[in-house]
């Protein structure tokens, strides 16, 4: 079995997805994530690209060990000079520039000629080499480069130093023959190849970035860069869980493995759905919730008589648990522990004895507690943050023919005050107390319900995007009284614009 190299770029690509940005702390619990997901090496930033993607790079590399941490950067001194600033704590650190190598983006972005690029990309590694021997190049559009072109381009690099050379199809052009095609072509022209790895980064415009990884893969390829639920710009990465299962279930196929504990990947998915508030669609390979659902007759019969006539993998593979244990009100602390560790949660015993205190109010409310329930309330507890406002009672009156009314008690820096407000509904008359009583000033710039599991008695939760002075943040709530979750999701986004306001 070849060992196929994992470049996760969640944080920087998959960050780049509208609406997916992350603060730093978020960053930071990710980064820890995928290093227990066992991925080689962590993109996590672009650090010349502003401050907070520095500080970002910067904290991962003095916080998350034992991991090769790596920094993007232009073919620019001042790119790699900040980068390699960035990533000075990193024990093994990586930079990966790059410069573009197809005819349409040399005339019409870069306005240089093809040995210009050449020479600026020789430069680049030299320059990057100065600060690390692991040193990575993207020829940026390779797939609509000129094929002769990109072999002088990666031999030059692999001479300069590059130990990884990418040839990344930037905007997801290529068909899995094609790509095959140039890999094997690259992988027989270029006389130095065998200095140095050969990497893919696909897009997903045309829904083919996996395929054609893993065709990639099949040519030579020894390095993957992906993305957790294929996040990224426009329509995305190739799906990291995809390709890393597909190389496991297909192993006799591909002769290739990864160093990724996929038993992580379902917990990696979740965490990244929950801060990016980009929700994994129910069909989605691997991951989605219907992935490993069965609902006709003829397969359910098949299932329970052999798992594998419908099932090419175990849900435990992904880290889905199979526990059949019912949790509900009669549940001991115990029974919720263990199903929590089984959820892949690793809490403190404070954390844990808050989240058993919300899953008992929670199961005085509803008859059948799902995973997805747990899972939602014990988020709440994982990302918590420091509480300058706190929600001590709310009281809503409405009807066909009574203006909804709404009285809330907050908490505020210790000081519990109270108002009762007028608006156009429910959620309006909260959002409306709520801005009186703490003065702000944010506005409203989504508001978004979904429930998490089936049912009148299901768990909704609400997710709130507000902007304020230049910074967005995203808040999230859940409960089974969706007025609650919604003035929750509220007070969460204000207090994080209360931090970032903090420290600015």
């Amino acid at each position: 079995m070849r060992r196929i190299k994992i470049f996760d770029t969640t944080l920087r690509d998959g960050e780049q997805s509208p609406g997916a940005s992350m603060n730093v702390d978020e960053k930071i619990q990710v980064a820890r994530q995928l290093k227990k997901l066992g991925v080689d090496i962590i993109e996590a930033g672009f650090p010349i690209a502003s401050p907070g993607d520095f500080e970002a790079v910067n904290r991962i590399a003095k916080e998350v060990k034992g991991i090769v941490v790596a920094g993007l950067c232009r073919a620019r001194d001042e790119d790699i000079e900040r980068s390699a600033e960035a990533l000075a704590p990193a024990e093994q650190k990586r930079i990966h520039t790059f410069i573009a190598t197809s005819d349409i983006h040399l005339k019409y972005k870069l306005r240089m000629n093809r040995e210009q690029v050449i020479e600026a990309a020789v430069k680049a590694v030299k320059k990057a080499k100065q600060y690390t021997d692991d040193v990575e190049f993207s020829a940026e559009d390779a797939t609509r480069s000129d094929w002769d072109y990109l072999c002088k381009v990666t031999e030059e690099v692999i001479k300069a130093g590059a130990t990884t050379v990418n040839i990344p199809d930037t905007v997801g052009y290529t068909i899995p023959q094609e790509y095959g095609e140039l890999i094997e072509y690259l992988m027989n022209k270029v006389p130095n190849i065998d200095k140095a790895t050969i990497s893919v980064h696909c897009h997903n415009d045309l829904g083919l970035a996996v395929a054609n990884s893993l065709t990639a893969i099949l040519k030579g390829a020894g390095q993957v860069e992906c993305t957790i639920n294929g996040i990224g710009e426009r329509a995305g990465n190739a799906a990291m869980e995809e390709i890393v299962m597909a190389l496991k279930v297909r192993g006799d196929f591909f002769k290739a493995d990864t160093g990724i504990v996929t038993q992580e990947l379902y917990r990696t998915s979740r965490l990244v759905s929950k801060i990016t508030g980009m929700v994994v669609q129910p069909n989605k390979a691997i991951v989605g919730a219907n992935a490993f659902a069965h609902e006709a007759g003829i397969h359910q019969d098949g299932v329970l008589k052999e798992r594998t006539t419908y099932e090419i993998m175990r849900p435990q593979d992904i880290g889905i648990p199979s526990s059949k244990i019912v949790l509900g009100k009669h549940s001991g602390r115990h029974a919720f522990k263990t199903r929590l560790e089984e959820l892949g949660f690793s809490l403190t015993e404070e954390e844990i004895n808050r989240a058993f205190e919300r899953f008992k109010r929670l199961a005085d409310q509803k008859k059948y507690i799902f995973n997805e329930d747990i899972e939602a309330l014990v988020s709440d507890e994982v990302l918590r943050i420091t509480e300058v406002y706190q929600l001590v009672d709310l009281e809503v009156s409405s009807g066909t023919k009574k203006k909804p009314t709404a009285t809330v008690r907050m908490k505020i820096n210790g000081e519990e005050k109270e108002i009762s407000v007028s608006g156009d509904g429910p959620v309006d008359a909260v959002y409306k107390a709520i801005t009186e009583l703490t003065d702000s000033k944010a506005e409203l710039n989504k508001f978004e319900i979904k429930a998490i599991t089936g049912g009148t008695d299901a768990l909704g939760e609400v997710t709130v995007i507000l902007e304020e002075g230049g910074h967005t943040v995203r808040g999230h709530g859940s409960d089974t009284d969706i007025i609650v979750a919604s003035a929750k999701a509220y007070i969460n986004a204000l207090n994080k614009l209360a931090l970032k306001n903090l420290k600015s």
